[in-house]
């Protein structure tokens, strides 16, 4: 039995192997499917999510690895009904276009807010590594830059 704390929430998990990918156990168990897979080797960024505030590639880590840490997911991001001033922006400035990698985007830029909470254009290129096949990363600059000026940066 595997006990995570995803969105705040405890959930059990029953027969789920130990190293199972926590982007399995996200998707497969819990069905929390704004997490994506993309290329399985935490090189592309569609399945971040955060671990204890901190963003992580979630087909890497075995999720027997996190039980018991705080795990956020796309899902999470929003208050209820109220979008995250990040996630706004993201609809403000027509951000995604096919959609796939956004979530991961989002995740990681939640938390470049949260470190750096009216960052250069130098800082989120150092951070937003996560690959974007649409080309995207100008509305994503823009976008951050909105949440940011909103004061909130990635909080809802």
């Amino acid at each position: 039995m595997l006990r995570l704390n995803v969105n705040g929430q405890e959930r059990t998990i029953e027969g789920v192997a130990d190293d199972t990918p926590l982007l399995w156990v996200l998707r497969d168990e819990l069905k929390l499917v704004g997490t994506k897979f993309g290329c399985g080797i935490a090189q592309c960024g569609a399945c971040t999510v955060h671990l204890n505030g901190s963003p992580v590639r979630s087909c890497s880590i075995p999720a027997s690895a996190v039980a018991g840490q705080k795990i956020t997911t796309v899902e999470g991001l929003a208050n209820g009904a109220v979008l995250s001033a990040l996630q706004q922006a993201w609809i403000d400035h027509d951000v995604a276009q096919c959609g796939y990698c956004q979530a991961g985007q989002l995740m990681t830029a939640t938390a470049l807010l949260k470190q750096h909470p009216n960052p250069t254009d130098a800082q989120i290129d150092q951070v937003m590594t996560n690959f974007c096949r649409c080309g995207t990363y100008v509305r994503i600059r823009k976008a951050i830059h909105a949440a940011a000026a909103a004061g909130k940066g990635g909080a809802a």
